[in-house]
């Protein structure tokens, strides 16, 4: 049985207890946890790197040698989904359910602020005595109530939006004119001007934290979620010029961004058996959604990428390493997802679950498939929607690009104006080339069926969908302050105001 717990952290204790949550601490014993001692957890999370951008599942041109020996180590969930865009999945992995039962349905204009009212990850382990530290990217909200100081980590060090110097009406932005290089990071609510490329910069301030949670003694959670290989497409030279002359630009760009990313992972790998805490240290890769700029290279065979209901826009890489728990080298075919790291982390943690957080996640825990990967696991259905509908169109978007999945069926609309339902049989036809939803009407009926009753569950969880921000981006307002400056005529818009469509690239 789950053990699944949970307390609430105390520097946002007016907040819980506004939200009639109860703040406590604990300490686990060795009868509450699964395995003989609780980990150290280091969750490397990517931006825009789907399943196919790495050598170890198949791709013929990229390289990645540490990820690639991660992997040979690691469990392998082989059939790990997420949502198919940026803030969706984060708000998931945070709370254990479903994004939009979170109120995010997009990841701008608001949409993409997760609702106060949910208990995050970050919360659970720190109630549990974990140090709990971000490195990179949040994206569920750049307003100050919204921050991950807020939602409990106690180091925060990350850029603002959705990637490093982008900004949106309302309260999605960065600090004014930041870039991959020197960006300005907010550390603690300050921003520092930082040295050098953007995800060695997020991986050095983790790995620095890391050592210093190693000499206090104290169990840690480090969140590391480095922009990159998110657009504008942008890395070092030596990097980019790996690829050059084999793949388009664009591409030898974002699989050099890639394989930066890989050095660092390697560093970081490095560093953890440097402070003799491998064995210790359940270290999780994985990334956002499915591929942003790779699919035409190579997609592993999977159809559809970011933004898409297809498995090639929700199948991610999912790595889990524990030297001291489990057996690595396996794969686990199971049909899992973003929401599960809730309920696993508050398992492996032996953290205290009221009833109220007990009744918001979906997910399950994996402990049972990490100490059997052969254990019985139920099928279940999972549901995804691409969201981004106009305001105030959310009942007329229903079943606009979206899709329903068991372990053998995956019944999908990619169509954004009308009902174009495909059903592929994902253990036949993994490519989802054939359309069976002709010759199986009844699986199109129990699937749809499920997704209508969810629909409609999940309806007054939208809380967003009239929501405005402020006039001014907090983050710009924030850096104003400190270094002197202030907006001009382009950073005061309307804060309803939907941003000018831009052409796919």
């Amino acid at each position: 049985m789950n053990r699944l717990r949970l307390a609430l952290f105390a520097p946002a204790c007016a907040l819980a207890c506004a939200l009639g949550f109860h703040v406590t601490a604990t300490t686990a014993t060795a009868a509450d946890l699964p395995f003989a001692k609780r980990p150290n957890i280091v969750l490397v999370m990517t931006d825009d790197q789907g399943y196919g951008d790495l050598a170890c599942h198949g791709n013929p041109i990229i390289k990645t040698p540490h990820i690639d020996r991660f992997h040979a180590e690691a469990v392998r969930f082989t059939d790990f989904h997420v949502s198919p865009t940026c803030s969706p999945t984060r708000s998931a992995l945070m709370t254990g359910r479903h994004e939009f039962r979170n109120g995010i349905t997009h990841t701008i204009l608001e949409r993409e602020r997760m609702t106060l009212k949910a208990t995050t990850i970050a919360q659970v382990l720190k109630s549990a005595g974990y140090a709990t530290g971000i490195f990179g990217k949040w994206h569920l909200g750049d307003e100050a109530p919204y921050q991950p100081d807020q939602r409990g980590f106690d180091e925060v060090f990350i850029h603002g939006a959705g990637g490093i110097g982008q900004s949106y009406p309302g309260s999605c932005g960065d600090a004014p004119g930041n870039k991959y290089f020197d960006p300005a990071i907010l550390h603690n609510r300050v921003f520092e001007k930082t040295k050098g490329y953007c995800t060695d910069v997020f991986f050095g301030q983790a790995t620095k934290w890391i050592a210093e949670k190693r000499q206090a003694g104290t169990p840690f959670f480090a969140y590391i979620t480095p922009n990159a290989p998110h657009g504008p497409l942008d890395c070092p030279p030596d990097y980019e010029q790996m690829y050059t002359g084999k793949v388009p630009p664009q591409v030898a760009k974002f699989y050099g961004m890639i394989s930066n990313i890989d050095d660092n992972f390697g560093r970081l790998l490095a560093r953890l058996k440097e402070l003799d805490i491998e064995r210790d240290t359940l270290v999780i890769f994985m990334t956002d959604n499915g591929t942003a700029t790779g699919a035409a290279t190579f997609n592993a065979g999977m159809r559809g990428q970011k933004g898409t209901p297809y498995n090639g826009g929700t199948r991610v890489p999912a790595l889990w390493r524990w030297p001291a728990a489990f057996k690595g080298g396996v794969d686990i075919d199971a049909l899992t997802a973003h929401i599960d790291i809730f309920p696993t982390f508050t398992e492996l943690s032996g953290a205290t679950l009221t009833d109220a957080a007990r009744q918001q996640f979906s997910g399950r825990s994996l402990v049972p498939l990490l100490r059997d990967p052969k254990a019985a696991w139920a099928d279940r259905i999972l549901f995804t929607h691409v969201g981004r509908w106009e305001r105030g169109q959310a009942a007329a978007a229903k079943y606009a690009a979206c899709s329903i999945r068991n372990t053998r069926y995956n019944l999908v609309n990619a169509s954004r104006q009308a009902e174009k339902w495909e059903l592929h049989d994902l253990k036949a036809d993994p490519g989802e080339k054939n359309n069976l939803a002709a010759e199986r009407p009844e699986v199109v009926r129990e699937l749809k069926a499920a997704y209508d009753r969810w629909w409609e569950e999940t309806q007054p969880y939208l809380v967003n969908e009239d929501a405005v921000g402020p006039k001014v981006n907090p983050f710009k307002e924030l850096y104003w302050k400190q270094f002197g400056g202030g907006p001009g005529p382009d950073d005061i818009k309307p804060a309803n105001e939907q941003p000018k469509r831009r052409k796919k690239t």
